[in-house]
């Protein structure tokens, strides 16, 4: 029994042992759901150093402040100029809105979509905008716009206050597919914010949906889409739609009826 006894206290003591000697400041990897050295194979850690990794560093990224970008943001729009837009029109003609004293830009009356140079995947969107007063009209002929990303998928901008439409078609929405969790628009005339959070879909080499894309979006602080699926494009009429695509423009648009929403404020962060 004191033999067994003994052998019991070594090998428990071995594991021990083996389990300081692992420990360090070396990358983690998942086992079990929970992440431990590489070459950690024992029973549950007794140690928290066990469970503990250092690589790879996380990079340092700079915030900014009231809405400015953080370091690492793509500036689309500062307000200085449109040397970063087109017309859709035909994706190389200037962008033809207005650019305000105040930095912002304002639609055009029936000019036509804009859209970035530049194409994006996942990404982290930042961008302001305002309904213009006086109020004129009212149902989606108010203050609409949209922002599509991917130059696809529309998240509705539209002056919403005393203003009752289609739920799946007022402010915050993915048109025609996901209401909002909440509306939490400013009064009209006022700047809203949207921060929004992108996943795109993916595709097989068919060009067959294999992954939808998902949205998650922050209306002034408020969460009004959560991880929503994006069931495919976001047509005025019709079912959406899943044309295999890669990375896309940020497009905004021109409803056409003279609704000059405003912008400012536009940066991104790709994922």
């Amino acid at each position: 029994m004191k033999k067994l006894l003994t052998l019991i206290t070594l090998f428990s003591l071995s594991i021990v042992l083996g389990q300081e000697a692992i420990l360090g400041e070396t990358p983690g990897i998942v086992r079990d759901g929970v992440i431990v050295h590489p070459e950690y194979e024992g029973p549950e850690p007794t140690k928290p150093k066990a469970t503990e990794f250092y690589e790879p560093k996380v990079p340092k990224v700079t915030p900014g402040t009231n809405g400015s970008p953080p370091s690492d943001a793509i500036v689309l729009f500062d307000g200085t100029s449109f040397d970063g837009w087109v017309s859709s029109k035909d994706g190389t003609s200037p962008a033809p809105w207005r650019l305000n004293d105040d930095g912002s830009m304002t639609v055009a009356d029936r000019t036509g979509d804009i859209q970035t140079k530049q194409k994006f995947g996942d990404m982290q969107l930042h961008i302001e905008w305002r309904s213009p007063l006086p109020v004129q009209r009212d149902n989606q002929n108010r203050g609409n716009s949209g922002i599509f990303i991917s130059g696809l998928y529309e998240i509705q901008v539209l002056d919403q206050n005393d203003n009752p439409t289609y739920v799946n078609g007022q402010v915050g929405s993915i048109y025609k597919q996901g209401p909002p969790l909440a509306m939490a628009s400013v009064p009209t005339g006022e700047w809203n914010t949207y921060d929004i959070v992108y996943h795109a879909p993916e595709f097989n080499a068919k060009g067959e949906k294999i992954k939808s894309g998902t949205v998650t979006v922050i209306h002034n602080g408020v969460l009004i889409q959560d991880h929503t699926e994006i069931k495919g494009t976001t047509p005025y009429i019709g079912w959406p739609k899943n044309p295999a695509h890669g990375k896309g423009p940020l497009k905004l648009q021109d409803h056409g009826d003279d609704s000059r929403v405003s912008y400012r404020n536009i940066w991104v962060r790709e994922l």
